[in-house]
C-alpha cells in the first residue's frame, strides 16, 4: 500500500543553506536511488512513518522509528530488486523518494493482490497485463507543493514509457486512518478511482482505495 507524503519533524532538515528564492523544480536532479543513500531515505521515511499518523499533513502506514535495521534493510533489498526507486536532490541532499514495483515484483511480494481487489464496474480488466505500482513517495514537509512529487513520477513515467507500460496503480488508505494528503495527490496526477481492498495491518483491517492511471 502507498501512503503519500510528506510532515518532517525538525530534527531532521539540514536545509536552511537554501535561498528561500529557490525553485526547487528547476534545481532538483532525479536518479535511480543507490545504496548509499540508505541512511537519508531511512530519514525521510521515518519523518513521515510515525506511530501517530496525521490525515491532514499524509503518512506511511508504517512506524519507521520502531525498527532501524529492519527498515534500513528493507530500503537496501529495494534499492537492489526494483527497477524503479528514484530519489530526488538538490545541493547534495536528499528531498524525497519513490518506490515502485513491475506487475512481476509486485505480485511476487503480493501474490492475491489482483484478486483481494473490488474493481469498479467500470474499469477495464485489461489494463492489469502489465504495469506498476507505486509503493511509496515520500517528500519532506517543509519542501511540499514545489513540484518534487510531480519531478519524481514525471522520471518513473519516462521510464515505464519506454518498457512499453502505460498503466499505474496506486493504494491510499481511506480506514482506519484517512490519509486526505495521498487523496489530493492522487487527484493531481490525474488518477481514477478502481476499486477498493481491505487488508490485515497490525491486527487492525485496513480499507485501502485502489488507483489508476494511463501514461
Amino acid at each position: 500500500m502507498e501512503k503519500t507524503l510528506i510532515p518532517s519533524t525538525k530534527k531532521h532538515l539540514h536545509f536552511r543553506t537554501f535561498p528561500h528564492h529557490d525553485r526547487f523544480p528547476d534545481k532538483v536532479h532525479v536518479r535511480k536511488a543507490a545504496l548509499e543513500d540508505i541512511n537519508e531515505i531511512y530519514c525521510v521515511a521515518c519523518s513521515v512513518g510515525k506511530n501517530r499518523k496525521d490525515p491532514y499533513q499524509g503518512f506511511l502506514i508504517d512506524d519507521y522509528t520502531s525498527d532501524p535495521v529492519f527498515f534500513k534493510n528493507f530500503f537496501r533489498q529495494a534499492i537492489i530488486e526494483l527497477d524503479h526507486f528514484y530519489i530526488a536532490e538538490a545541493h547534495n541532499r536528499l528531498l524525497g523518494f519513490l518506490m515502485a514495483y513491475t506487475r512481476k515484483q509486485w505480485l511476487s511480494h503480493n501474490p492475491g493482490w489482483l484478486d483481494e481487489i473490488i474493481w469498479h464496474p467500470r474499469f477495464d480488466p485489461g489494463r492489469t497485463e502489465n504495469f506498476v505500482v507505486v509503493s511509496k513517495t515520500a517528500i519532506r514537509a517543509h519542501l511540499t507543493s514545489r513540484g518534487i512529487g510531480s519531478r519524481l513520477y514525471k522520471r518513473l513515467i519516462s521510464d515505464i514509457r519506454i518498457r512499453g507500460v502505460r498503466d499505474i496503480f496506486a493504494e491510499t488508505v481511506i480506514d482506519s486512518v484517512p490519509n486526505f494528503a495521498s487523496l489530493s495527490f492522487r487527484k493531481k496526477q490525474n488518477y481514477s478511482l478502481a476499486g477498493i481492498r481491505y487488508e490485515e495491518f497490525e491486527d487492525e483491517i485496513i480499507t485501502d482505495l485502489i488507483y489508476h492511471k494511463m501514461v
